[in-house]
């Protein structure tokens, strides 16, 4: 992930902001005896990168998948925000996978960054969403995320699309820095509530703005973005733990967490591994935890 990267980290105040009070007033209408649904995963299943580190070395690139969901139970689907798959294509991913995993794709380019705004965006959305259902009890939570020129200025054509689109469940990522100024963010926060629509937060070094700690839905989808394993990763890792622990007392009810890392991704199975861990031994989480055979190689990583 390119959004927000920085080559030098030192001066970046990492402390999760507080919560604004709408989050738990929010949270708090949605308590239940059911227990929480933890999902953490990578962005991708498809890096050969990962060959001998996370994938055994002779694993073929067609066997990725069914191996990747043997360790994980979820994925943030970015492969769909360069072109829609077909529908053979999407049932086939639900073959290679189990009953109880989920893809939780991105709404491709061409609706989110070209056609967000027209008919034609919407027809596309219908048919995104008809693909997407055909992975059924596999099919997870979508996620809009807007191109970092659709700035706060265009709230009315925004809401005019997300009350109109098929594509459910759905969670949005803002990126623009205007929204997060003069209160126009808890403004479109609100109408996200009235609309069961979640919020994307994203946590990365260079914009900590995005690191907005609203929840409109009582599911928390969580981008997080480390810095090659540097110390900070686990400290912020640790503080997110915290801050889950008291959205469960609250009342979240679901908590997906993607990792990624720079340089495509290589070391985010391996920090992977240590979010799982603090979910199983902190928040009573009972998930896999993934199995890394080897670090990857200082030629690897630059």
């Amino acid at each position: 992930m390119e959004f927000g990267k920085l080559t030098d980290i030192d001066a970046v105040d990492f402390i999760l902001p507080p919560d604004p009070p709408q989050t738990a007033q929010l949270l708090q209408q949605h308590q239940t005896q059911l227990p929480v649904q933890f999902y953490v995963g990578c962005p991708e299943w498809s890096n050969k990168g990962w060959l001998s580190t996370f994938y055994p070395a002779q694993t073929k690139t067609n066997a990725f998948l069914a191996y990747y969901a043997q360790q994980f139970n979820c994925i943030e689907l970015n492969s769909t925000h360069y072109s829609l798959p077909a529908p053979e294509t999407v049932s086939k991913w639900g073959e290679d996978t189990p009953y109880q995993f989920q893809f939780c794709p991105k709404i491709p380019q061409t609706i989110s960054h070209y056609q967000l705004f027209s008919a034609q965006g919407l027809t596309l959305s219908h048919e995104f969403q008809t693909s997407m259902n055909k992975l059924r009890q596999q099919s997870g939570i979508r996620f809009l995320q807007l191109p970092p020129t659709l700035t706060a200025y265009q709230v009315n054509s925004l809401l005019q699309y997300l009350q109109q689109t098929p594509i459910k469940p759905l969670a949005v990522e803002f990126r623009h820095p205007s929204w997060f100024e003069q209160g126009y963010f808890e403004h479109m926060a609100a109408w996200l509530e009235y609309l069961g629509i979640s919020t994307v937060i994203t946590d990365v070094a260079g914009r900590r703005d995005v690191l907005h700690q609203r929840l409109t839905t009582p599911i928390a989808f969580i981008r997080f973005v480390g810095n090659r394993l540097h110390d900070t990763d686990y400290q912020r890792v640790d503080a997110w733990i915290q801050r889950l622990k008291v959205w469960i007392e609250q009342g979240l009810q679901q908590v997906y967490f993607f990792v990624h890392q720079p340089q495509h991704n290589l070391l985010s199975p391996q920090f992977a591994v240590y979010v799982t861990q603090q979910f199983n031994e902190v928040l009573g989480a009972n998930l896999h935890v993934p199995l890394i055979h080897s670090q990857p190689t200082q030629t690897g990583l630059f």
